[in-house]
């Protein structure tokens, strides 16, 4: 299958494997950003590959597991508003928030859907007029064009029972909000193919720049990681830290442009919660004021009570890269993936979620 079965070519992996082992010789640190890759790390054994001088660790590319608990008890409050329906991507139903979860609304009779797309969503609001329809806007700035394109297409038919809580998060801004901590000290980033996809390269340029980490934006399968990892040795070897696509298939250094205005012709930056790291400037997403009629936190008066953390959970940290799931005394005891204690858990792109499936050592 093309772009798929030459990237999964195991005398090509073996080469590019050997050509790290015999170019790296100073220890470095890189950090995959994204959910997708960790889930490729992991599941191919990328990790047990690689030479000791190459550390990986995985970041907070994960937008379920992102999700605070104070913004998924706002979710689960609107769910239990009479007249209000909520339709959500699959992995939003099990993540517990601060007393329950979406899932659990549902059992209770809260009419919580499962869609595949912002369209689907836009269809029930469509065939339920006399019903309020939420859709909750997880994701990065892959899926944020599509929640634009949804509201414009519902303000373009006079759709007015549909409304969007828009928790979407912007990338570039957390990565240097966790190089300004210092928490943890990376050499490399394997920036995140999707997200690039809509963005580009251009974004993740200050992170070279500014704060000299090098940058390589990669695709998801086995063949894609071992070669941004292999040029990201080469660029610290070298001790040039710059910004290069991988992904050239996915990936244009100027992003789909079309997304983009999209994405800015609906929303406008703002501050945004990500779990385990807090508020971060210029990271979200809300609605303009001349679409604000749609933003469903405006719409209705939501109390959900005040914000509590689950004992013991170490997702927060995770996320930041400074623990893994085997430090957590949670991990395969009281969390499992039928039974999670936090998100990363329950995503099947979180950290715990992967190592929980794939981890052996």
């Amino acid at each position: 299958m093309r772009f798929i079965d030459e990237f999964r070519d195991a005398e090509l992996a073996r080469a590019v494997v050997n050509r790290i082992h015999r170019r790296s010789n100073k220890h470095v640190r890189l950090m995959e950003f994204c959910g997708g890759h960790t889930v490729a790390i992991m599941k191919h054994g990328i990790r047990q590959l690689l030479p000791e001088t190459v550390e990986m660790l995985s970041g907070p590319g994960c937008p379920v597991c992102v999700t605070a608990n104070q913004d998924l008890d706002i979710a689960i409050a609107l769910a239990r508003e009479p007249g209000v329906i909520i339709t959500t991507f699959g992995d939003m139903l099990k993540v517990p928030g601060s007393r329950s979860s979406l899932q659990r609304v549902r059992a209770d009779s809260a009419d919580v859907r499962v869609v595949y797309s912002t369209l689907d969503a836009l269809q029930i609001a469509r065939e339920n007029p006399e019903k309020a329809v939420v859709f909750i806007g997880i994701g990065f700035e892959t899926t944020a064009p599509t929640i634009a394109a949804s509201i414009l297409k519902a303000e373009e038919e006079g759709i007015r029972n549909y409304y969007v809580l828009s928790m979407n998060k912007l990338c570039p801004p957390v990565i240097k909000a966790l190089l300004d901590c210092g928490e943890v000290k990376l050499d490399g980033l394997i920036c995140p193919g999707h997200v690039s996809a809509i963005i580009g390269s251009h974004p993740w340029e200050f992170a070279a720049r500014d704060y000299g980490i090098s940058c390589v934006v990669s695709g998801f399968e086995p063949l894609d990681v071992l070669q941004s990892v292999e040029m990201l040795v080469d660029q610290l070897e070298k001790g040039e830290p710059r910004v290069e696509i991988a992904y050239r298939r996915g990936v244009r250094p100027e992003g789909n442009l079309r997304a983009q205005e999209l994405m800015n012709a609906v929303f406008e930056l703002s501050p945004a919660n990500w779990r385990g790291i807090g508020m971060v400037p210029e990271s979200g997403l809300r609605l303009r004021k001349e679409y604000e009629r749609f933003d469903a936190e405006l719409a209705f008066d939501i109390e959900p009570g005040p914000t509590l953390e689950h004992k013991g959970c170490l997702c927060g940290d995770i996320l930041r890269g400074v623990r893994t799931p085997l430090d957590c005394k949670l991990f395969r005891t009281s969390c499992t993936p039928e039974h999670p204690v936090g998100p990363c858990m329950v995503s099947s792109e979180g950290s715990c979620a992967s190592y929980f499936h794939y981890e052996t050592a």
